[in-house]
């Protein structure tokens, strides 16, 4: 049986996770390059496979009912991988030339990292993006003040990314982890948590700036206390459908469990004897360490933590 008393790495997801709130660049481009071949997505088509590998992403739309009825229609014949390739071919260079405008890091991301840092805990990140997307992405966010340990993209894994676990793995090699029981993975879509269940390490949802929400943080805010509430609550549904290791109900079920926010109380998430928290205005994570006592270690929050 795993033990989970010590925590020593945190792998994060990059666009939608810790930078880009709301995920805006892929889609912006993704919506661009199938409009351009005849075929409008939704906003919904769009994010359905957020977080995958881009060419993926890409193949994966096209086996979408609605829009390979619409390519069958336009084309004469269903979707190919030489679709796919051409299709990306436009994508890549139209994203590269958008993404130094959406890799300025999240609220209080910077601040969470050096919390995180101070405890002794490792900064990994794995990404849908590039090495060369990443290569424009890391050095702008570096420069506000978000620069993991290290980052690892599928061109690092023979193209396979998410929901292949072999990000994870590389981030264990590099940041010398010698076991899934002491790392935690965020992200913010499905393919996130899918990646992060097959690498066998403790996984949260990432909500606020989420893809899975897909509003801007001017959009967010500007929703009602009541909306705000929505929005998240069906967003937990989308995230718990891929039978993550992170249900997430609205408030804590265990009221032994003590919560360190000033802020509404957080969803809770349990695996043994630790406790995850996730919700659209928060990331608290916490570890027991024995005797029922729970120390906080990370928390991405709009009030700063003492």
């Amino acid at each position: 049986m795993q033990t989970h008393n010590h925590i020593e790495a945190v792998i994060f997801d990059w666009a939608g996770t810790t930078v880009d709130y709301g995920c805006f660049a892929p889609v912006q481009v993704f919506t661009e390059v199938f409009t351009n071949a005849g075929v409008a997505p939704t906003p919904q088509e769009v994010r359905k496979p957020m977080g995958m590998l881009k060419w993926d992403h890409i193949r994966t739309m096209l086996e979408m009912p609605r829009i390979k009825r619409e390519w069958i229609r336009l084309y004469g014949q269903a979707p190919t991988d030489t679709d796919a390739d051409k299709l990306y071919a436009s994508y890549e260079p139209a994203l590269l030339h958008i993404l130094t405008r959406y890799a300025d890091p999240k609220p209080y991301v910077v601040e969470t990292i050096k919390k995180l840092r101070a405890l002794g805990i490792k900064i990994g990140s794995t990404t849908g993006y590039t090495d060369i997307m990443m290569e424009i992405v890391a050095p702008q966010a570096a420069k506000a003040g978000y620069a993991p340990d290290c980052w690892f993209s599928p061109d690092s894994c023979n193209k396979k990314g998410r929901p292949y676990p072999y990000m994870i793995f590389k981030n264990m090699e590099a940041l010398q982890i010698d076991s899934v029981s002491k790392v935690i993975k965020a992200g913010d879509t499905v393919a996130d948590i899918l990646e992060g269940k097959n690498a066998g390490v403790f996984t949260i949802g990432i909500l606020d700036g989420s893809s899975v929400i897909g509003l801007s943080e001017a959009e967010f805010e500007a929703l009602s206390e009541d909306e705000k509430k929505c929005a998240p609550k069906t967003c937990r549904t989308e995230i718990s459908g891929c039978r993550s290791r992170c249900g997430c109900p609205r408030y804590p079920r265990d009221p032994g469990i003590s919560v360190i926010t000033k802020e509404q109380s957080p969803a809770s998430v349990y695996k043994r004897k630790c406790a995850l928290y996730a919700d659209a205005k928060n990331l608290i994570c916490q570890r027991d360490v024995g005797s029922g006592s729970v120390i906080p270690f990370c928390c991405f929050a709009r009030k700063r933590i003492p």
